[in-house]
């Protein structure tokens, strides 16, 4: 008898493993089944799902190829792999320097994958808003597993996020004037992945219980600046329908004619500086991905005496044809609802020479462009010159976004701009910083070298206060207006426009109270609207 119950309890056991293990989550996108892994009782993440092809071997520089659903077939067939396995964070692209000191050089080439978060039982049909994340990071470093999005389903199952990996530093970037007919190969390549990622979404995200014509894109800083170039791009089709930029990098476009000294000091760097062009690419293609890091890092470390040092986006004429602010003022943009903003002290650049920080991040101005800048920002309006430098190179280089956009779109589209108020607490600073919200809105993340981060815990009024700015973000994502869905405590987030250029200030209770908000409603101040209209005009010099 005893041997009869215990092969009932076996048996019980079994049959209950089979039955868990036949209700774990997974999607059939119609070429392979993926399995994803439950994070929340409510929460799926479907990790390391390639969009694309690996930009390897002859792939190495070039366009997106688009991903090959044959191949993937086939390779899970051949290992026996009726479900492929995507419970774990896939490798993050190659790492750049992040300007500390530190060597980059981490990461993967392989590495064109997206993660989807989805609530848990989503299925096709259901038609779910996505909210499409570009991480930030200067277009040099960044990992998407340091931003996670499975608290943000678990507060809201009713959207579907997507983020994505996309090539940076000089293997998403390299840039010389004979890559114009492709030939060698192709300019913007790691801006291309994400229309890619984009492309792939709008082909597939059904599957996963999303509606592909309900798209809303996002990024901070380098993402940012995606998400303004992606609205100002030659894409060839309608790819999202909302945009969400945060702490846009106003970054120079130089021309590859600009870009050629960079690329030449690369390519030697690199022991490829001899010969052709056709030789030198053949020499990049067929380096470690050791040489090429060393390269492109000793680039921003003073061994190169050239003006434009950095891997980014360039003016090609094809796909990016003008500066984004020449583009948003001349109403050549996309018209879809937009929330732009800023944190409260802004600034990228170091140091305490105003003149100096200007002319580095734009190399373009001229010693009276120069002049012209510093005419606006006199000693006695601020508190410091620590204040006064952080206002006269954050404004040009980051704040002055949420006008350059924000203005001409309010024309067209629903419009709502901010301004983020709460420094990063572990920062030992009263400054609401660069990237302070990443902290607050994924988990206490503080980015380190070569794709690592520190998780923080956070207080329960912290929490709070994340919850809110999640509500206002997935409630645009829902319905194109932060209001519709935001929590019961937040105010009203008035529309901006030119005529009633308001914004929010977000802003947890200073009192640290978990059922108070502490946003409020603001007017633009006058001396900054002035300020950004210079900077907006400056335009040609800035390159941005």
């Amino acid at each position: 008898m005893p041997n009869v119950v215990l092969e009932l309890l076996i048996l019980a056991l079994l049959n209950g493993t089979l039955a868990q293990s036949s209700i774990r989550p997974t999607v059939d996108v119609g070429y392979v089944t993926y399995l994803g892994n439950q994070t929340y009782p409510n929460s799926v993440a479907y990790l390391g799902i390639p969009y694309a092809e690996p930009p390897v071997g002859d792939l190495r520089f070039r366009a997106t190829v688009p991903l090959n659903t044959t191949r993937v077939s086939e390779e899970a067939n051949l290992n026996g792999e009726a479900v492929v396995n995507a419970t774990y964070y896939p490798d993050f692209c190659i790492q750049g320097t992040t300007g500390a000191g530190d060597a980059g050089g981490a990461g993967s080439e392989d590495c064109l994958n997206v993660n989807i978060y989805t609530p848990y039982g989503a299925q096709e049909g259901d038609n779910l808003p996505v909210l499409f994340y570009i991480h930030g990071g200067g277009y040099i470093y960044g990992n998407p597993r340091n931003w996670p999005f499975d608290s943000w389903i678990n507060q809201s199952p009713n959207v579907i996020i997507v983020s994505v990996y996309y090539r940076l530093d000089s293997f998403g970037f390299l840039t010389t004037p004979e890559f114009a007919d492709a030939t060698y190969g192709d300019f913007n390549a790691g801006f291309k992945d994400q229309i890619q990622a984009l492309k792939w979404v709008k082909s597939y995200i059904s599957k996963f219980g999303g509606d592909p014509n309900k798209v809303t894109i996002n990024g901070q800083s380098a993402g940012g600046s995606s998400v303004e170039l992606h609205m100002i791009a030659n894409e060839g089709e309608q790819l999202f329908s909302g945009a969400i930029a945060q702490s846009v990098f106003r970054s120079p476009l130089p021309t590859p004619e600009q870009q050629q000294p960079l690329f030449q000091f690369y390519a030697s760097y690199a022991g490829c500086g001899v010969g052709s062009v056709a030789d030198q690419m053949t020499c990049l293609r067929g380096a470690s991905v050791s040489a090429l890091a060393r390269a492109q890092d000793a680039a921003v470390q003073g061994n190169f005496s050239g003006l434009y040092n950095v891997f980014r986006p360039v003016l090609d004429g094809t796909l990016i044809t003008g500066y984004p602010t020449s583009k948003f003022q001349c109403d050549e943009f996309a018209h879809v609802p937009l929330i732009v903003g800023a944190t409260s002290n802004e600034t990228l650049s170091g140091g305490a020479n105003i003149s100096l920080a200007l002319q580095d991040f734009f190399p373009s101005l001229t010693d009276t462009d120069i002049r012209e800048f510093l005419l606006l920002y006199p000693i006695d309006e601020f508190n410091s010159s620590s204040q006064q430098f952080q206002v006269a190179t954050g404004e040009p280089e980051l704040i002055c976004g949420r006008q350059a956009m924000g203005g001409p779109s309010s024309l067209y589209s629903n419009t709502w701009t901010y301004r983020y108020n709460t420094p990063n607490p572990t920062s030992g600073t009263d400054a609401v910083a660069h990237a302070a919200e990443n902290w607050m809105m994924f988990d206490g993340t503080n980015t380190g070298f070569n794709g690592s981060t520190t998780f923080t815990p956070q207080t329960p009024a912290e929490l709070a206060f994340a919850s809110e700015l999640i509500a206002y973000w997935l409630s645009f994502v829902r319905t194109g207006n932060p209001n519709t869905y935001k929590l019961d405590q937040s105010p009203v987030w008035e529309q901006y426009t030119e005529f009633n250029p308001v914004r929010m200030v977000l802003m947890q209770d200073p009192h640290n109270m978990t059922t108070v908000s502490g946003s409020y409603v603001e007017r633009q101040p006058f001396a900054e609207a002035a300020r950004c209209a210079f900077a907006i005009s400056m335009v040609q010099a800035c390159e941005n």
